[in-house]
């Protein structure tokens, strides 16, 4: 008979937060993977858990989750925990469970602390649509590709920063979204645990006189529709006549339509719109 993989989340602080069933699970099963073992141990310790540990972490994920399989293969009921949080939420996991569904063993995750979920919903900012981009990655192509992506996301984002780069990541963002609304959570479930609102002017400025400490979560308000709709209204402003009626026409208005929206954006008659089109089609 197989084993089974239970994804068991612990605490980001504080260690009330562990679920009972998380603590049976870790003392019932054969193994525990996790992503530091010294670290753990001091969780373990606590709920007198005497399960053993192996080490699964950023660097031997492909060939240790391997190693797990087979375990799991030959009947051994294995439990993945992280430092802190959910494994698999910018933390490792992902790659052993897409080999357990390969494999066809069994995956259960049993739900509780995520630093994300736990800032968003206490941000003061939208929760009904986000989206999460964990770390920012360091590799400057690849974070100007995602950063320029966000330009126009209307979901409340939701990155992960740590203090010695805040500063950093604090004047990217306001280069790329322009001086956006966001909460930034810090010390999340610990005795600093705070949740302040800024625009990212007033956060930079904050930080250039106070020294970042602590893990940071940053929820940033999403771009409004209305916002994006008057942006792509003014692109019209270094258009000629033809480009600012064809920039309608692709967007699915008829040619009509489109000579009188041209009219409205720049206060002339739609007869004036329709002669210059003409001309210069």
């Amino acid at each position: 008979m197989q084993g089974k993989l239970y994804l068991c989340a612990t605490p980001i602080g504080n260690l009330e937060d562990i679920t009972y069933r998380v603590v049976r699970t870790l003392s019932e099963v054969d193994m525990i993977a996790a992503e530091d073992t010294r670290h753990s141990l001091r969780l373990l310790n606590h709920f007198e858990i005497k399960t053993p540990m192996t080490s699964y972490h950023e660097f031997n994920k492909y060939d240790k989750a391997k190693v797990l399989v087979n375990m799991m293969l030959e009947g051994k009921n294995i439990a993945v925990i992280t430092d802190a949080g959910t494994p698999g939420i910018s933390d490792p996991g992902e790659e052993l469970v897409r080999l357990c569904f390969e494999a066809g063993i069994e995956v259960t995750s049993l739900p509780g602390p995520a630093a994300c979920i736990t800032a968003l919903t206490m941000s003061g900012q939208a929760t009904r649509r986000f989206c999460f981009e964990a770390f920012l990655p360091s590799d400057k192509k690849e974070k100007s590709r995602i950063l320029e992506s966000l330009k126009n996301e209307t979901r409340t984002i939701i990155i992960y920063e740590a203090p010695h780069r805040l500063k950093k990541t604090l004047a990217e963002l306001k280069d790329y979204l322009g001086n956006r609304e966001l909460t930034i959570c810090r010390e999340l479930t610990k005795k600093h645990e705070e949740a302040v609102q800024y625009t990212l002017e007033e956060a930079i400025n904050h930080y250039s006189e106070n020294e970042p400490k602590g893990e940071f979560v940053l929820v940033i308000k999403g771009k409004s529709f209305s916002e994006i709709e008057e942006d792509m209204a003014k692109t019209w402003e270094t258009m000629s006549v033809v480009e600012h009626v064809d920039m309608y026409i692709e967007k699915g208005y008829d040619k009509k339509e489109a000579m009188k929206l041209a009219a409205k954006d720049r206060g002339v008659p739609k007869r004036e719109i329709y002669n210059i089109y003409i001309s210069d089609k």
